[in-house]
């Protein structure tokens, strides 16, 4: 809740005028606990998990070819049912453990300095401060799936998000309740060290959920903006993990390459990669159809 009755109070307190987005956020939350502001986090998870997937869920169903070129598995093609079982579970695993665990951290998230009140940060700030983010998520968040994938982890926790070989955007959170709290914590260990704004924290809840959704989509697509991130990992990437499954000792990280080239984990899957172009160029020089598309997953072979 902020300490000014009006606009005037507030830009009499910064000493300037507020600019567009400071009257914005002063009309919506001056008379809002700063614990409602928090929970806005269930609802953005909410809707990321329920919208983003769905279309990627359209392409799959899709009764025409249209979208067949881009998927990474195309010998695998999902159930409207198995879908809608995965949704199932992840909104019961949502209500049991996600959301009522937003609601009792809140006293962490004001231990640790977030604030809700003016001026709202820049946008190079919010920014530097999402980049800071997600390169600690993606480091943390590899070594904890190191762990899921030592015997007894997987076995009793981490095989769960494993059911899905090929993945697809529901399974993203599709995971034991176990797991969804440990890799809470790389999602939080950056905002505990470099604090932010809630508006800030909103953003990086919401995006590091739509990225995840999209590492799990099963589709490669030329246009995704994020293509254009250096060392983005994105969904062919985290496909493979998926498709050599228990026994992968390949690509761990979340978002970026990074840890995979320096730890060296993503020798299989360049050892993966290379083969298959050894094929597609065999294929061509034998004088394959014309248009004929073969994809990754043509080859059943799996490197660890």
């Amino acid at each position: 809740m902020l300490p000014y009755g009006t606009v005037q109070d507030a830009g009499a307190a910064l000493g300037r005028g507020l600019t567009y987005a400071e009257t914005l956020w002063f009309r919506y939350s001056a008379d809002k606990s700063d614990y409602f502001l928090y929970c806005h986090n269930i609802l953005f998870l909410f809707l990321a998990f329920t919208l983003v997937p769905i279309p990627f869920v359209l392409m799959e169903l899709w009764p025409s070819d249209t979208f067949h070129r881009y998927k990474i598995q195309p010998k695998v093609k999902l159930s409207l049912a198995e879908v809608v079982r995965c949704y199932k579970d992840v909104l019961r695993v949502f209500f049991i453990i996600v959301g009522p665990l937003q609601l009792v951290s809140y006293p962490s998230v004001k231990m640790i300095g977030i604030r809700t009140g003016l001026p709202l940060p820049s946008c190079g700030e919010i920014l530097a401060q999402l980049l800071v983010y997600f390169l600690i998520e993606d480091y943390t968040n590899y070594w904890i799936h190191r762990f899921l994938h030592s015997k007894w982890a997987y076995e009793k926790i981490h095989s769960v998000h494993h059911q899905f070989t090929t993945p697809i955007g529901f399974a993203a959170p599709y995971a034991h309740w176990a797991e969804i709290l440990l890799l809470g914590i790389p999602s939080f260990l950056g905002p505990a060290l470099v604090p932010g704004h809630m508006v800030t924290f909103w953003l990086w809840v919401a995006l590091r959920q739509i990225e995840a959704i999209e590492a799990h989509c099963g589709y490669d697509l030329p246009w995704t903006p994020s293509k254009y991130i250096p060392f983005y990992g994105g969904a062919d990437y985290h496909d493979y993990h998926h498709y050599v499954g228990e026994q992968s000792h390949s690509n761990f990280a979340s978002v970026f390459t990074y840890c995979d080239f320096l730890y060296r984990t993503d020798k299989g899957y360049q050892y993966h990669k290379k083969l298959i172009g050894q094929l597609k160029e065999g294929s061509r020089s034998g004088g394959g159809q014309k248009g004929e598309k073969l994809s990754s997953y043509d080859w059943d072979g799996k490197c660890n």
